[in-house]
């Protein structure tokens, strides 16, 4: 082995042009598939940094569809089989029965069990300046249970976790060392939190960032029991007078040799007991009162080693689809160093016939051979790493900047599973692209090879051949792919949001954390409004619940005229609640009826105005002024006295849906935090500080936060669809210029095999446009032979995407949902690739051509 080494860096040395080439184009595709895998690897495959995180068990439940829940308030994406619901989230009452049942079990296979649920948007006050922090509120059990001791101080028990116990606070390791400049002195310190005093008793390790999801990492978690302090009316463990929500995640810990099934046999009779107690009654006529017994809910178990799973399912489409992306360009990287191996064998066929004629054995040469090809693939995997550094750095930073494909702050370290990746990777393809030249070089007709005939030139040139085909067609299927979501972002950002979004800041305020709310809640906005208004640059300003075009919603059951809620049918309306002059600083047009006023106040009768695409819903063949619909929640009645133009809502490529708008005086409870526009004279940005200060001066402890133009925030909502674009871009490029490589070494080595046949040509009158017309033609033949496979390729692929099995699959389905106005077969887009690839086809076959045309007749005629 060690001769083998040593003859295989004298044989890379002394050909350091075919080395370069084949070492970097192995480099580009091991480097991608390392970034990407790396990835992979953070989002979908890690453990969570706890001790045994084997140990976990993560409880779900499944229920037939008649069973019913009072609200949801958090993310619950858990598939279940037809006909039946999934969700991941439990009520409080729920839980505290399934914990008492664990508790009284002496011999429960669960030695630990605990809930957590996040808590968004908590306003902190660390050092006197105020900050919108993300929460967490978790069970006294939580830290014990992950078995994670915090670095300072203590973690919350049972204890911290009751009704009347004092407040207290752990911090993340980040908040502690940004906010509080990794001070050890802060414990037993005081914390703002919502204008409520917390008695910080802890810091969590730097490894732990706080939580159990993805893409989630609260600088404050407090026990389940201060919930209540922190969102106030809006608590969702529930109260006499109104029922909790369904809003906590359950984990648990295995005691050793239990299994995941009883786990879930231990629990399940007490959750199926408490769910069904907790189950709201019927609202419809036509519901049962009792719940048939197949539909019950039921537990399930699983490994709750990675953590919650509901995120990174969401992620999981764009990470796979990207990852085969950079699996074909590997695929076409081997292809073309297979070519010049193929090349490079052909001319050592003399040296390969004189070793096989004094002895040496067919698997010995193959052994030699195949260890210049893992040489060079381990050359090629180890600059690759070093690419992977890069693509690391710059994946992250389209990722910050444009947001949407992975998760904040995810750590994408090249750890030991991505190295053994990479490992296996470069052994792989050193394999896979060198058996095939290294057996087509061992086989030669020794009688007919020391005399230096060129039978094997043939079989060569087939295989070359059809590698070259090869690179084409995946070539033609990476640049149609990164045409559709470049004609996608070009659709999305030409789409009529129904609104001018020119020259509009936009910040976000949540006064009620401050401890605002009824009238005090309604002056301050007052008084906001009066120093807003009359701001230099500032033509007009208002605000909605609602941000627009920032995945943000906010909808309502409805009745129409006429109906009750035993016989309504299902009515749901988006909402937007607004100032007087919303219309009017947005710009979208009022049709028909009048918009708001001052005078729609508390005091005057409930009305609103719809959009066009409510009016013709739900009022499809009468007048929708003068009616009246009823919320189901409140029960209130508003008079719609307006019809204003369609606007997009959440997203630009969301349908337009039904809009209702209500005046925010007549909200009642429902004001809370909202989202101001202002529209300006000039460049927004330029107020952004002036609007900080002016609320500064109002409160002081009160953050601005989301300052934005709408412009931006529109473009911020594309951020995934522009990654994609930008990547499969750049990736469909680097596979092109392959294939181009490949085919223009084939047809170069094809030349110096047919020297000799060249020079008889010319000799016998060929000019050099015949000779120039020949070799292009040559190598034309084959790039059209791939796009002829390309294009089937991806009409297969098409048809087996909608298939029943694919059709069903998650990442198949977010892939396919990326689109937006654009066919995965649109003819525009299938033309303008296949002329691309047919002119750096053309420029590939064009150079080895023009060096053929350029052979002198003599020189080839005494070539041999």
């Amino acid at each position: 082995m060690f001769q083998d080494l040593r003859f295989g860096v004298r044989m890379l040395l002394k050909h350091k042009g075919f080395t370069m080439v084949a070492v970097l184009s192995l480099a580009l595709g091991i480097g991608a598939n390392t970034t990407l895998f790396s990835v992979v690897d953070a989002v979908l495959l890690k453990t969570l940094p706890v001790a045994e995180p084997e140990g976990l068990t993560l409880f779900e439940w499944q229920s037939g569809l008649s069973f019913r829940v009072n609200g949801w308030s958090g993310t619950s994406n858990v598939p279940a089989p037809p006909g039946r619901r999934g969700a991941s989230l439990f009520r409080y009452e729920v839980f505290e029965r399934m914990r008492q049942a664990r508790a009284a079990a002496p011999e429960s296979p669960l030695s630990d069990f605990f809930a957590f649920a996040p808590i968004n948007q908590v306003a902190a006050v660390a050092g006197g300046q105020a900050e919108i922090v993300n929460g967490q509120a978790v069970s006294g059990g939580y830290y014990a249970g992950l078995r994670v001791q915090p670095i300072l101080g203590r973690a919350i028990t049972d204890q911290d976790d009751k009704p009347g116990a004092a407040p207290v606070v752990v911090l993340s390791h980040q908040f502690w060392r940004e906010r509080f400049g990794a001070d050890p002195s802060v414990i037993g310190q005081p914390l703002k939190l919502n204008k409520l005093s917390f008695t910080i008793i802890g810091v969590t390790p730097p490894a732990f960032t706080g939580a159990l999801q993805v893409d989630y990492h609260p600088a404050v978690t407090v026990p389940i029991a201060c919930e209540p302090l922190l969102r106030g009316e809006r608590s969702r463990l529930g109260t006499a007078n109104k029922p909790g929500a369904w809003w906590l995640d359950l984990m648990g810990r295995l005691r050793p040799s239990a299994t995941y099934e009883q786990a879930r046999d231990s629990l399940n009779g007490a959750f199926q007991a408490a769910a069904l107690d907790v189950m709201p009654p019927p609202r419809k006529e036509n519901e049962p009162a009792k719940l048939d017994p197949k539909d019950y809910p039921r537990l399930v178990a699983q490994s709750g080693s990675r953590g919650m799973l509901d995120m990174r399912k969401v992620y999981a489409g764009a990470i796979y689809g990207l990852f085969i992306v950079v699996a074909l360009v590997l695929l076409i990287a081997c292809a073309n160093v297979a070519n010049l191996l193929l090349a490079r064998a052909a001319l050592r066929g003399p040296e390969i016939s004189v070793r096989l004629a004094v002895g040496a054995g067919r698997w010995r040469l193959v052994r030699q051979l195949l260890t210049e090809s893992v040489l060079l693939a381990a050359l090629g995997g180890a600059i690759g790493l070093l690419f992977a550094l890069c693509g690391k750095g710059a994946l992250m930073a389209l990722n910050e900047k444009d947001t949407g494909l992975l998760p904040r702050d995810v750590d994408l370290s090249l750890n030991w599973r991505v190295l053994a990746f990479t490992f296996a990777v470069s052994l792989l393809t050193g394999v896979l692209f060198g058996m095939a030249p290294a057996w087509r070089a061992t086989s030669p007709d020794l009688a007919t090879a020391l005399k230096q005939s060129r039978r094997m030139t043939g079989a060569v040139s087939r295989l070359s051949k059809g590698l070259i085909v090869a690179q084409v067609a995946l070539s033609l299927l990476l640049l149609v792919g990164a045409g559709l979501f470049i004609r996608t972002l070009y659709n999305l950002q030409r789409v009529d949001l129904g609104f001018n979004q020119e020259n509009l800041l936009l910040f976000r305020l949540q006064p009620e954390q401050g401890g605002y709310k009824d009238e005090r809640l309604s002056q301050f906005y007052q008084r906001l409004f009066e120093r807003l208004d009359n701001l230099p640059g500032v033509r007009a300003a208002t605000f909605g619940r609602v941000a627009l075009i920032a995945n943000d919603n906010w909808f309502n059951d409805i009745l129409l005229p006429g109906e009750t809620e035993k016989t309504a049918a299902e009515h749901s309306t988006m909402r937007q609640m607004a100032r007087e002059n919303y219309f009017a600083t947005m710009e979208i047009p009022l049709l028909r009826g009048r918009g708001f006023t001052a005078q729609d106040d508390q005091r005057a009768p409930n009305v609103a105005i719809v959009s066009q695409t409510f009016a013709r819903k739900f009022f499809p063949n009468e007048d929708a002024l003068g009616k009246r619909v009823t919320f189901t929640g409140s029960k209130r009645e508003v008079e719609i006295v307006g019809v204003v133009a369609d606007t997009k809502y959440e997203t630009q490529r969301q349908e337009i849906q039904p809009l209702l708008y209500t005046p925010w005086w007549q909200e009642g409870e429902v004001i809370g935090e909202m989202h101001f526009a202002l529209r300006t004279a000039g460049e927004p940005t330029a107020l952004a500080a002036t609007v900080r200060q002016v609320v500064r001066e109002l409160d002081g402890n009160l953050p601005v936060t989301e300052v934005s133009t709408q412009t931006a925030r529109s473009q911020a909502t594309l951020g995934q669809e522009r990654l994609y674009a930008r990547l499969l871009s750049f990736f469909g490029g680097l596979a092109l210029l392959l294939a181009a490589i490949g085919l223009s070494g084939v047809l170069a080595y094809s030349v110096a095999q047919r020297t000799n046949e060249i020079g008889i040509r010319m000799a016998l009158g060929a000019q050099a446009r015949d000779i120039l017309r020949l070799v292009i033609w040559q190598g034309m033949k084959l790039v059209l032979l791939g796009l002829a496979v390309g294009a089937l390729g991806a009409y297969a692929l098409k048809r087996l995407l909608a298939g029943q099995y694919f059709a069903s699959s998650d990442w198949q389905r977010q892939m396919a949902e990326q689109l937006y106005g654009v066919k995965g077969t649109d003819p525009a887009i299938f033309a303008v690739i296949v002329s691309l690839l047919t002119l750096v086809a053309l420029l590939a076959c064009w150079l080895p051509a023009r060096k053929a045309a350029q052979v002198d007749p003599l020189d080839a005629l005494r070539h041999e």
